[in-house]
């Protein structure tokens, strides 16, 4: 199957362009924009999210051993991106081409204005031809600020951009029924529904040089194509990797989309970490809202107000257990939601246009 996409996120992972020794793997990085560059003059807007920072400053410099991990990974960085940003800037520009820098934190993500004002930068530097290079800012970014790993990075950016596919580089060929290196494992070409339907394929185990892995991919890559998102998660080191990708010449693993969701709930999906309060709901109000059909979230399905929150707030939707159900946009606030717990005929907490259902 060919996949004729005209706007695509990449993301390289540190396992593909990072050498055994740590070091970055300059041919392979080199191939690669090679690669997106052969799509840009095909006419395909190509957004980049490559790791590789760290590794670009573990060349420059070394770090004791005894050195704070945190700080070590904020010296790194701060040098390697210097140095990353420089090789890619060299690279496009023997196609003539111009690549730029955006460096970003999850607080970027969090207030609707910022994540605007991300999109329209995005959205002018594909407008001039210019391939953007986004990477996590790991010089400011630590613990809660940290994205899981630039995969969810990545995510979010398909989502807020509208992306016709986001296409994974690992360093394997995608999911498979067991461990890859296993003879009797065979590789999964299609993946629909939720992250409970793969659970018993995909292991825990961090990628070498990463902080994420298999497991983590898989989660965000249901999630991103349930917003109508196409996720392929493919083997970096391939030769010639994204035109054989696209041609349908390329074993990988396809998760199919859902229903494309608006631009509002692509952002909510990906702001649970930014919700302000919680609310819990009865039994009737969970199977309202998860039954497939438009139901917003109505007082009288309401049992408690959980925190605290603002009208406009990001907040989570529980069920009786205290497992989530959703994220909506609030329709006003914690005080008035509580006079109103379990009384008909009010206006809906959360509209369905503005609720998005965890999957």
């Amino acid at each position: 199957m060919k996949f004729p996409y005209r706007k695509i996120v990449v993301k390289i992972g540190s396992n593909v362009i990072t050498q055994d020794d740590g070091l970055p793997d300059h041919s392979r990085i080199k191939k690669i924009t090679d690669q997106i560059a052969a799509l840009k003059h095909k006419g395909i807007e190509v957004v980049l999210v490559s790791s590789g920072a760290v590794a670009s400053g573990r060349s420059i410099i070394r770090v004791p051993e005894k050195q704070n991990a945190v700080a070590a990974r904020q010296l790194l960085a701060s040098i390697g991106q210097v140095k990353l940003i420089n090789t890619y800037a060299a690279l496009f520009e023997a196609h003539e081409m111009t690549c730029a820098q955006v460096l970003v934190t999850k607080e970027d993500f969090r207030d609707r204005l910022h994540y605007l004002n991300m999109k329209n930068c995005l959205q002018i530097l594909l407008q001039h031809k210019v391939v953007p290079i986004i990477n996590e800012n790991d010089v400011v970014s630590v613990t809660e600020l940290m994205f899981t790993d630039n995969d969810e990075l990545a995510g979010l950016v398909a989502s807020m951009l509208g992306a016709d596919a986001l296409i994974i580089l690992s360093n394997v060929n995608g999911i498979y029924t067991g461990d890859p290196k296993n003879p009797d494992s065979s590789l999964i070409e299609e993946i629909s529904g939720n992250a409970a339907s793969i659970a018993g394929y995909v292991t825990t185990g961090k990628s070498q040089f990463g902080r994420g892995g298999m497991l983590t991919k898989a989660s965000m890559a249901i999630k991103t194509a349930s917003l109508g998102i196409p996720v392929h998660i493919t083997n970096g080191k391939v030769d010639n990797v994204l035109p054989a990708l696209l041609s349908g010449e390329l074993a990988h693993t396809r998760f199919v989309t859902g229903k494309n969701a608006s631009n509002k709930k692509k952002w909510i999906a990906h702001s649970e970490k930014a919700a302000r309060g919680t609310v819990r709901v009865n039994d009737g109000a969970r199977t309202a809202l998860t039954s497939g059909r438009a139901s917003s979230l109505l007082p009288v399905g309401v049992t408690a107000v959980l925190s605290s929150f603002q009208k406009g707030d990001i907040i989570r939707v529980v069920d009786e257990e205290g497992q989530m159900i959703g994220l909506g946009i609030a329709e006003y606030g914690a005080e008035k939601a509580k006079e109103r717990i379990g009384q008909k005929n009010q206006r809906p907490l959360v509209h369905y246009d503005y609720f998005y259902i965890s999957n």
